[in-house]
């Protein structure tokens, strides 16, 4: 199973593609990124851009399934309002291009990753860095976000092609 991870945000978007290698046994990141918009731009243009961009990665690397980390409101309203529209952007590029969508609470993230819900991102960070091949080992937040969030669906969802 091909699972992109998506860490959603209109200013930067994390991006992971990460499948089981040959044997499945270990998860491998395929492909990751952490693609930023441009902050002077009005957010329809931001929005239409992150979207272009997650468009080519759903082309280009074919995943199974889309992993999305839920949202949580304590952030600022306008914040939110952004967030809450690129995912639905997302979720309908995945959607047309044949993707299963899984979400997940930051706290069933965690535990996927670390076994524990309440680990600081310090603590995400690297155990994926142990979790994984192919990491990335001087990427964003964001990005790592992206590669537990896919992590996760992998956990839960097993399979493997």
């Amino acid at each position: 199973m091909r699972v992109i991870g998506i860490d959603p945000g209109y200013d930067r978007l994390g991006i992971a593609i990460v499948e089981k290698d040959e044997n499945g046994n270990k998860e491998k990141v395929v492909f990751s990124d952490c693609f930023e918009t441009n902050k002077k731009e009005p957010l329809p243009d931001r929005m239409h851009a992150a979207g272009k961009y997650f468009e080519r990665i759903l082309k280009e690397y074919s995943p199974d399934a889309l992993s999305l980390e839920t949202l949580f409101f304590n952030q600022n309203k306008k914040t939110v309002m952004g967030v809450s529209a690129i995912r639905g952007i997302i979720m309908y590029l995945a959607k047309e291009h044949s993707c299963e969508i899984f979400e997940y609470h930051p706290q069933e993230i965690k535990v996927a990753v670390t076994g524990y819900g309440k680990s600081d991102k310090e603590s995400v960070t690297s155990m994926v860095m142990q979790l994984v091949s192919n990491c990335p080992t001087n990427a964003k937040d964001d990005e790592y976000d992206a590669i537990a969030i896919a992590i996760t669906a992998l956990a839960h969802n097993g399979r493997t092609q």
